[in-house]
């Protein structure tokens, strides 16, 4: 009677295949202002509640690094832009509204019109 082990891929853990993704964000935001700090704050704090521990957010200030906004395309600020994971994604304005970045970065589907 022969036994036979599992192999290295039957071996591996299950959730190694299925580990969620890593988001690569950017914030642009101009200079130091009310808003510039709200969409801060409401990204900051989105990104820890649904991303914790997966997540790179890099805040980009206009006034002292405008050349970046010209290699992303940036036209306005406050901007928060996902570069991954893929469909690239760009959220223009107010970040006031927690659950349209929530939505804005594919955390929760969008509501179904009709």
């Amino acid at each position: 009677m022969t036994t036979r082990s599992p192999s290295r891929a039957q071996q591996r853990p299950a959730r190694a295949a299925k580990e969620p993704p890593k988001y690569v964000l950017k914030l642009y935001v101009a200079g130091v202002t009310p808003r510039s700090r709200e969409a801060i704050q409401t990204v900051t704090a989105v990104c820890a509640e649904h991303l914790a521990g997966r997540y790179e957010l890099e805040v980009i200030d206009l006034y002292q690094q405008p050349l970046l906004a010209r290699g992303d395309q940036i036209i306005a600020a406050p901007t928060l832009l996902k570069k991954l994971p893929l469909p690239l994604r760009r959220l223009i304005g107010s970040m006031a509204d927690r659950d349209r970045v929530i939505v804005g970065l594919d955390l929760r589907p969008r509501k179904q019109s009709g």
